[in-house]
């Protein structure tokens, strides 16, 4: 039988990560809209260009795993500034969530 102190250790696990070809480029986005259901949030990533948008990413996660995302990206935007100093806040273009067609 495992100790207390054993039992509430993670193991660890090795995941060997693939990227295919086809995403290994990636997507600009330069616009984002997160919505969510009682299951699951949505995270559309879009390239707005006037006088339209293309939605050309989706990711849908997980309410826990959404929350390791908002962690992960503070953590990452204070070691950025860190290096190179404070992201000044730019106005940003128009919300395109109240003309989403889909």
């Amino acid at each position: 039988m495992a100790s207390k102190n054993e039992s509430s250790v993670e193991s660890t696990i090795e995941l060997q990560i693939q990227v295919p070809e086809d995403v290994q480029r990636g997507s600009y986005a330069n616009q984002f809209i997160a919505t969510h259901t009682s299951e699951e949030f949505i995270l559309d990533f879009i390239l707005a260009s006037a006088p339209a948008g293309v939605v050309n990413a989706r990711v849908l996660v997980s309410p826990a795993h959404a929350k390791r995302i908002a962690a992960a990206l503070i953590e990452n935007v204070a070691r950025y500034e860190a290096v190179f100093g404070e992201i000044s806040p730019r106005l940003a273009m128009p919300s395109p969530e109240h003309n989403v067609k889909h």
